[in-house]
């Protein structure tokens, strides 16, 4: 399957609003007792050319092309092959050379890959990043850098936090604050990440090259120091800092980038201080040099991102949006854009922050926003799959939307040479109601061509497939898999459970997975969601809605509980309510027919035809395969008097529900509704035979059986009608409308009784008078009869024409009478 180029304008996006910013009057980088987190400086920084250290580092740092693919901790993403380079002053060259790298004492040995990552994050340009593999001797801060990152490797985030600490504050460098801030949002530390994230930094550190390790720093004739810094300076990543920055930053033994050699001796009286701290408790810059430090936020993208993610998770959505803008900041520049393709290979860190921006968008109720922040995210970068699973698992599109937008992003731009299986993935877990052989190719080509026959997300395609055509059995057999090879995955979980409660067999499985499940994550929503079905398997309304209102509350976005919370008053007569946690879920499922349509049912039991009308339509134009949709749609033709149209509707649900796997019993309602559009239509031999068919599947069904009556009744088959009139009592007693029914066929039967015997009483009284008065009566009768092939015997029945036995006699008159 090929990819095809996006639309011109596949989606409508809003302009982008200019935020004000309450600090607009300090100059920037300036620290106060409140902070300003308008992004709109950082594209200030971006778009403005000017000679500051600070910005010289922009371009890269905040370059939204790029990831944080660099800055892993294990570095274990591919990197390209640096080229060896020759250095005028040096003899040894890269890995495998043999000279000696500057002198000094120790032995030369090459950097662990874990042990000097520091500069990556704020993105040094390749000139620096070769400097890694010339002659190289591990320091105390490379060393415990290296513990830092086996700690995260290893889980042992307080480990990692207790020597990044140390190492923070020796080298006072953003990127050590940047790890370390990470460390602690690992470890749910929000609040203090957040605070390192905001507090300032230098902009470039000074040099810390060891008097100890090779001689002592080079000097310019103009009285200034020069030096490799964190990857702050210029295009080389070298800078050049004043006698005033020198007082700021001492110099220490120390290379923050660790590519000069460290003094195996250390003075710890000898590390840079941290930034004076006023009364405040914040961080207090002299006015002098506010030019010279900055905060992380400002200098970085990723560490504005992990700043807004702290945010998040400390529940404080307002802050966090404020911190990354309601709009992206990047939208219109030449280097955004989905035709704008990722620098390093990695995900974009834009599209990351349009994710998290539509996170929170929906976390402030504002749906349509976060659609359409998602939507944004994806088409920016099309390996952000978690705004993918956004779109698709809450049906924020409709099934034609979904398939166009989703086949119209840029594939061969951003993923050149795996766009084919990136959008065959992103196809396979699209909606099954329309494009049934594009999916069938789809699941075809990953099982075959990219061997993912057993992988869980190609088959909950498989599952949701069978799902769709109502073949539940098929598919419990498929999602039985997918838990047998994952123990947890999120979008089969709710498949699984809706199997298991249209499977009568399967409830008593329902009911041990609902209890393992809970001991296993009782935090988790799925868990009490299982609960509460088995409850409505049940019909054990009450507990079923507390259970399921738990669940809601645990994940108020969760559309699947709040449809079942919405049919344990449905089951209950409750119809308001009803319609209020359908709404819900109508809100939340934006392109699912299903809480549509279930509005719609509760709309016809308040007879409010107008609404359910409007709700009907609305399912119809999002799905029409649904048979429970078309047995809906019948009614309401049927209650507008249209029962040619009704009939219609009731047939194509009957048509599309044999596929069903489910109790034929389930659809007995439908047959029913168009034996009455039958009966309404005069159709009753018709009407008898649908009748007959709801017998097949439940011969106790009182109201078929009632129905059948009437249908004998008005083709004036009484004693059929008053058999089926009884034995529909028999099952149903007390219902008024078949008693007065057997009792009109009743009388009518006896009536109709009653004249049939006085008609043959008055036949007989006038044969007798004919056959009296007229001799030649008898010889008229017998050529009548003859003429038809009859003759009458001597026991005065009609035989055919030589039929008549010897000895048979009989009395004429009884042979009149026939």
């Amino acid at each position: 399957m090929t990819s095809t180029p996006p639309p011109s304008n596949h989606f409508s996006l809003p302009p982008v609003p200019s935020l004000p910013s309450p600090s607009a009057s300090r100059p920037r980088g300036s620290i106060g007792s409140t902070f300003s987190f308008n992004p709109s400086q950082i594209m200030d920084s971006y778009y403005d050319a000017n000679t500051s250290a600070f910005t010289q580092r922009i371009p890269m740092a905040l370059d939204p092309n790029r990831s944080i693919l660099a800055s892993s901790p294990a570095r274990a993403s591919p990197q390209p092959k640096r080229k060896s380079k020759q250095s005028l002053n040096k003899t040894s060259t890269k890995p495998g050379g043999g000279g000696g790298g500057g002198g000094g004492g120790g032995s030369m040995r090459m950097p662990h890959p874990l042990a000097n990552d520091t500069t990556d994050v704020f993105q040094d340009s390749e000139d620096d990043a070769d400097d890694e593999y010339d002659s190289y001797e591990w320091g105390m801060v490379d060393r415990m850098r290296l513990w830092r990152h086996d700690a995260l490797m290893q889980h042992l985030y307080e480990t990692a936090a207790f020597w990044g600490d140390k190492i923070l504050s020796w080298t006072n460098d953003p990127n050590d604050a940047f790890w370390l801030a990470q460390t602690y949002f690992m470890t749910h530390q929000y609040a203090r990440a957040h605070r390192l994230l905001t507090r300032p930094f230098p902009v470039s550190p000074p040099n810390k090259s060891s008097p100890s390790a090779g001689g002592s720093p080079s000097k310019n004739p103009n009285n200034t120091t020069t030096g490799n810094s964190g990857g702050a300076g210029g295009p080389n990543g070298s800078t050049t800092h004043t006698h005033s920055q020198m007082q700021l930053f001492p110099s220490t033994p120390f290379d923050t980038k660790g590519k000069s050699r460290e003094s195996l001796s250390m003075n710890p009286l000898a590390m840079p201080s941290r930034l004076p701290v006023g009364a405040a408790g914040l961080v207090d810059v002299p006015e002098t040099l506010l030019e010279q430090t900055s905060r992380l936020v400002d200098m970085s993208l990723a560490c504005r991102y992990l700043a807004a993610q702290c945010m998040v998770r400390s529940g404080k959505w307002t802050e966090a949006m404020e911190l990354i803008g309601e709009a992206n900041p990047f939208r219109g520049s030449a280097k955004s854009g989905p035709a704008v393709a990722n620098l390093d290979g990695g995900i974009k860190i834009e599209a990351s922050m349009c994710y998290l921006r539509g996170l929170l968008m929906l976390k402030l109720n504002r749906a349509d926003q976060a659609k359409t922040c998602f939507m944004e995210a994806l088409a920016l970068d099309v390996k952000c799959s978690d705004a993918f699973s956004q779109l698709v698992n809450a049906e924020m599109l409709s099934p034609d939307e979904e398939w166009d937008f989703i086949q119209g992003l840029s594939y061969q731009t951003q993923t050149p040479d795996d766009a084919e299986f990136v959008q065959l993935i992103y196809t396979s877990r699209l909606r099954k109601d329309k494009h049934q052989v594009e999916h069938a190719l789809t699941r075809s080509r990953l099982v075959d061509d990219y061997g993912l026959g057993d992988n869980p997300d190609v088959l909950f395609s498989f599952a949701d497939a069978l799902y769709t055509d109502f073949r539940w059995a098929e598919c419990y057999a498929v999602t039985s898999r997918i838990m047998g090879l994952t123990a947890l995955h999120v979008p089969t979980i709710p498949l699984h459970i809706a199997c298991m409660y249209h499977l009568n067999h399967l409830h008593s499985k329902l009911f041990l997975m609902a209890h393992e499940m809970v001991d296993r994550e009782p935090e988790n929503a799925l868990s009490w969601y299982a609960v509460g079905v088995w409850y409505l398997c049940n019909g054990k309304w009450g507990q079923a809605r507390s259970y399921l209102s738990k669940t809601t509350l645990m994940d108020p976005r969760f559309a699947p509980a709040w449809a079942a919370f919405g049919h344990t008053f449905a089951m209950e007569a409750e119809h308001d309510h009803a319609v209020t946690a359908y709404s819900t879920c109508a809100r939340i499922f934006v392109g699912s027919h299903l809480p549509l349509l279930f509005i719609g049912m509760e709309q016809i039991m308040l007879s409010n035809y107008r609404l359910a009308d409007e709700a009907l339509h609305a399912a119809a134009a999002l799905c029409e395969n649904d048979p429970l949709l078309c047995n809906e749609r019948g009614v309401m033709a049927f209650n507008h008097g249209d029962y040619e149209k009704a009939a219609d509707f009731f047939q194509e649900a009957i048509d599309r529900a044999q596929v069903t796997q489910s109790s034929q019993q389930t659809w007995a309602i439908t047959y029913m509704n168009l034996g009455t559009c039958f009966r309404k239509l005069r159709k009753l031999d018709e009407a008898v035979k649908v009748y007959h068919k709801v017998l097949e599947y439940d011969s106790r069904h009182s109201i078929a059986l009632g129905f059948l009556g009437m249908v004998y009744h008005m083709l004036n088959d009484l004693d059929k009608a008053i058999v089926k009139y009884h034995e529909a009592l028999s099952i149903d007693p007390i219902n008024n409308n078949i008693l007065e029914l057997l009792n009109t066929a009743l009388e009518t039967s006896t009536a109709r009784s009653a004249q049939t015997l006085r008609y043959q009483e008055l036949a007989r009284i006038l044969h007798n008078k004919w056959h009296r008065e007229d001799p030649m009566y008898r010889e008229r009768v017998a050529k009548a009869w003859a003429e038809q092939g009859m003759v009458v015997s001597q026991t005065g029945q009609l035989v055919p024409m030589g039929g008549a036995g010897r000895g048979q006699q009989g009395n004429e008159g009884d042979a009149m009478q026939e």
